[in-house]
Parts: C-alpha cells; sequence; structure tokens
C-alpha cells in the first residue's frame, strides 16, 4: 500500500460516519469506562497486528476485535460494513494505526466512549509517512505502552496485572530486539529494492539501505503505474547485481511485480516474500516480525 489514495479513504470515512450516525443512538454501555464492576474491557482494532498487541497486554481482562484479518483485503480499499463501526460505537478502547492508513477506523471511534490509541501518533510518525508502523520497533513500544495507559484508565483497580503484562510483552519486544540486532551484523548497508515499501521500517532497522530505483520508488509511493523505463532500471538494477535483495509484497502482485521477481531470480538476488496484513497462521505480532527477521537473514545466507 502507497502513502496516497486520498480519494478511497475519503470515501470510507465518509461512509464510516453514516453508519456512524445511525448507529449512535443504540450505543449500549459495556465493561470498562471506570466501571469497577465490569468484568472485560471492550476492545477494537481496525487490523490485527494491533488487534494481537491490545489482546497480549490484557489477558483476561479484554475482549478484542480486530476488524481487517485478511491477506487478501487491500487495505487501502477496505470499506467498513456498519457491523465494523457497530464494533467502534461499544467499545471502551478503540486502537487504529493512523498516519492516513485507516481514516475510516478513526472517524468510527470519533464522538464515541472508546479511549483513542493511534500507532502513528504514539511513535511519532506523522500524516503523510509510510503508514506501515506496526514493521517500526520504535512504533511497537510506543504503542504498546499506549495501550496499557488506556487500560490502566478504564479499569484502574487492575493497574498492577496491566502492568505484569506490560512488562511481560516488553521481554518478548527485548527478544526480537536482540534478533533484529545480531541480524544487523549480515545485513547492516545491504542495498535492497522493494516491490513497495511495506516493511522499509523493518529494513531500517536493520540498518539496509533502501536502493529502489527512484522512479519505480515515486510511482508505487503514489499508486501509479511505473514507466517502461522505470521497470527497465529495475531490473538492469538487479542484473548489475547492485540491489542485493528483492522485498516482494505477495498481497500486491500483478504483472509487473511477478516480472521483476523473475527478473530477481534470474540474477540470482535473494527474495523475501511477506505480506501486508498480518497472515493467519500468526496470532502475535512480535512472532510474526520475528521470523521476518529470520527471513531476512537467511536470505543472504
Amino acid at each position: 500500500m502507497s502513502f496516497a489514495s486520498i480519494a478511497k479513504r475519503a470515501l470510507a470515512a465518509l461512509t464510516a460516519g453514516a453508519a456512524l450516525v445511525s448507529l449512535a443512538a443504540c450505543g449500549s454501555q459495556h465493561a470498562g469506562s471506570g466501571d469497577a464492576g465490569a468484568d472485560k474491557l471492550e476492545v477494537v482494532a481496525s487490523i490485527n497486528q494491533w488487534g494481537s498487541v491490545a489482546q497480549a497486554l490484557g489477558g483476561d481482562l479484554v475482549d478484542v476485535t480486530a476488524i481487517m484479518t485478511s491477506t487478501n483485503v487491500e487495505a487501502h480499499d477496505y470499506e467498513p460494513t456498519t457491523g465494523d463501526i457497530a464494533a467502534f460505537s461499544k467499545a471502551d478502547v478503540a486502537v487504529v494505526n493512523g498516519a492516513d492508513y485507516d481514516p475510516w477506523a478513526s472517524k468510527a471511534a470519533d464522538g464515541t466512549k472508546a479511549t483513542l490509541v493511534d500507532a502513528a501518533k504514539a511513535g511519532g510518525i506523522k500524516e503523510g509517512g509510510n503508514p506501515h508502523v506496526w514493521f517500526s520497533s520504535k512504533v511497537r513500544v510506543a504503542t504498546a505502552d499506549a495501550i496499557t495507559a488506556a487500560y490502566k484508565k478504564a479499569m484502574p483497580e487492575h493497574q498492577a496485572q496491566f502492568d505484569k503484562l506490560n512488562k511481560a510483552w516488553h521481554e518478548q519486544s527485548e527478544a526480537l530486539e536482540s534478533k533484529i540486532k545480531d541480524a544487523s551484523a549480515t545485513l547492516k548497508g545491504l542495498p535492497y529494492a522493494a516491490t513497495e515499501s511495506v516493511a522499509w521500517y523493518l529494513a531500517d532497522d536493520l540498518g539496509m539501505t533502501d536502493a529502489t530505483p527512484k522512479g519505480y520508488a515515486t510511482a508505487s509511493a503514489n499508486e501509479s503505474e511505473p514507466s517502461p523505463a522505470d521497470i527497465k532500471a529495475f531490473t538492469d538494477a538487479l542484473a548489475s547485481g547492485s540491489i542485493k535483495m528483492l522485498v516482494f509484497n505477495s498481497q500486491e502482485s500483478d504483472s509487473t511485480t511477478d516480472y521483476l521477481t523473475s527478473a530477481a531470480k534470474a540474477a540470482d538476488v535473494p527474495i523475501v516474500d511477506l505480506t501486508e496484513q498480518m497472515p493467519k497462521q500468526y496470532t502475535d505480532l512480535l512472532d510474526w516480525m520475528t521470523t521476518l527477521v529470520g527471513d531476512f537473514a537467511d536470505a543472504v545466507r
């Protein structure tokens, strides 16, 4: 997914707003929101990546609903259903990605009782920046702490348990950071190119150098078709050996990416195949990131 597609996002946001108005009158009180007798907090996350973090940090004190859970769905084309909007109207805590990735979710949470956690804002990523912020170590940590703060605000009587869960999450995150550090010993400075800038933050954390030809990268960021010259520059770079790895987002494959992956194979350039959304075989964002770090390191061994 690129940084643009403003028109589609605007339409989705308007749809969310209209649905929210129709559902506002039927919203009911749920667990949390300062209710000391509540059993669980109702939590909704726009995407399963952040939903998994919300679950890990809440344990049996939360009931988490993730809206987008499939790698078959193109996030920038997603339009929420009335059921999706209803989930936000019932939530005590809402976790969105931000950075113009899921504006429909922020819109749906606006005006509800939910405490909003915006991952991009928590991690200091501004609107217009690369929106795939779950790949960033900095953003993951900041978002986890923001979620914990929201939980403690909603259920202050369970602060000690939320702190314990937060500590356990940080221990797992630190183990991932150790793997990233180890992998960067091999990958630091390695020039790579990407069919889309989905995993840019992860590659940056690994110390790699983005060598995606500028024309192609610009076209991809603007969701426009790369020119024949852009594609030739890409394949020439692969053939010359100046690109040492190709990062391929298989969730967004087409004839152009098929051509580029074929060119990479012909030039013996290793390919790291990943998706934008967390695959169904993973229920934990950190586990998925740990696997990807291994995939990056193994590709050049």
